[in-house]
């Protein structure tokens, strides 16, 4: 494999593109936020890997959170590694927890896993059945994923109660047989929920249901989903939530922040390729949703483009009662897919062969999901330094896509 690591550099040049485009500022910003909350309610705040894994940012992230939490081996291996500050000489104050979770670990991986891990979660009871034993043997905290069949959440494939689920227990009774297993549970049920009273709400009938369960625990982790970084966002609500819920049962809060640790902070930078018009103007970039921006296709929702040109703007993607107009721009990634849409915009001007633009929202779901659908070039992964240096941290070539395959 030819893949190439660039030393870091206090020149502004920049790969072609298209290019990631990370912004330490706007991640610090964030972490202040994660970090504030946890201030005021004394709860924990993990990383989730599922969403962002770009560990070249990782030592901007490492002061302001707890550790990371994982869904795989291979996660909770790069969380230990990268972001858990385990060596030799590293203060018990500074090292970092790593959380594993999975919804299914195979038998030969788990003792891998455990030898990463400072707590394991278990989806369900009969993985915790089997592997319970190997965690005690080396004194690791063992958590359960518990599933209270209701959710925050307004997309169908990413709603953890939707039915026939299987993430997590939620029978109470098969739930306090094992409780002598276990010393804590772990929650999921948001997704992009920017409400507090939702929020609250949804925990409260948790605590109706299960109030006598999370009494014996000692720790609960409430997962991620919680878009508590927006600007108009309750936060000092939520803290005496999460701090009220703490000392009512007794337990450390874990919260799991993922879209809220890297939100606005990334970038996908593109070159326009061709302008066509088919009774709207289109126009064909040098990426694609298929590839690199995933949640595009799979929630069906478009990319805001905050600059062309390198100049900053704020357009967003029209909205249906917009979209009968002639003049709007359907930008069109370059694979074969016919639905590799970005977005239809209403742009001050046409665009042409040569433009860059730039798309918002591109770090969180984006990295750890692209792919090399149709052998289209992989984005390098660029890093805009608090310092304000440019770190072009990693490129791709064709070694890289053909090293994938075989």
């Amino acid at each position: 494999m030819n893949t190439k690591h660039s030393e870091k550099t206090n020149t502004l040049s920049l790969p072609s593109t298209p290019y990631y485009l990370l912004d330490e500022a706007a991640i610090v910003a964030n972490m202040q936020t994660i970090a504030r909350l946890c201030e005021l309610s004394g709860a924990k705040a993990l990383l989730a890997l599922k969403c962002f894994a770009t560990w070249g940012v990782f030592d901007v992230m490492q002061p302001y959170l707890h550790g990371t939490t994982s869904s795989s081996l291979n996660e909770v291996r790069l969380g230990y590694e990268t972001f858990g500050n385990n060596s030799a000489d590293s203060n018990d104050e500074d090292k970092k927890e790593t959380h594993a979770y999975s919804v299914a670990y195979s038998a030969d991986e788990i003792d891998e896993v455990l030898s990463y891990a400072d707590k394991i979660i278990f989806n369900s009871i009969s993985q915790l059945h089997a592997f319970k034993d190997k965690a005690r043997a080396q004194n690791i905290p063992v958590g359960l994923r518990l599933n209270p069949k209701t959710s925050n959440s307004s997309f169908i494939i990413a709603d953890p109660a939707r039915p026939f689920s299987r993430l997590g227990e939620y029978d109470k009774d098969k739930i306090k047989a094992v409780l002598g297993d276990i010393t804590g549970v772990m929650i999921h049920n948001n997704c992009e929920n920017d409400s507090f009273e939702a929020f609250s709400a949804s925990l409260a009938d948790i605590e109706d249901r299960f109030g006598d369960v999370l009494a014996q625990l000692e720790w609960v982790s409430l997962g991620g989903g919680i878009h508590f970084i927006a600007p108009d966002y309750p936060l000092e609500k939520l803290a005496d939530r999460l701090k009220g819920f703490s000392e009512k049962y007794g337990v450390q809060v874990y919260l799991e922040p993922g879209e809220a640790s890297i939100h606005g902070a990334g970038t996908l930078v593109t070159t326009v390729l061709d302008t066509m018009h088919n009774d709207k103007n289109l126009a064909v970039v040098d990426a694609s949703i298929e590839a690199h921006m995933l949640d595009l296709l799979i929630y069906r929702e478009s990319a805001p483009i905050t600059s062309v040109n390198a100049e900053s703007v704020e357009v967003m993607p029209v909205d249906q009662a917009q979209q009968d107009a002639a003049d709007n721009t359907i930008i069109y990634g370059r694979s074969c897919l016919a639905g590799d849409i970005f977005g239809e915009y209403a742009l001050a001007h046409e665009l042409q062969v040569g433009d860059t633009v730039a798309f918002g929202n591109a770090a969180g779901y984006t990295m750890v999901k692209k792919n090399w659908f149709n052998g289209v070039n992989m984005p390098a992964i660029v890093i805009r330094r608090l310092d304000g240096s440019i770190d072009v941290q990693r490129e791709f070539d064709y070694q890289d896509y053909k090293a994938s395959l075989s």
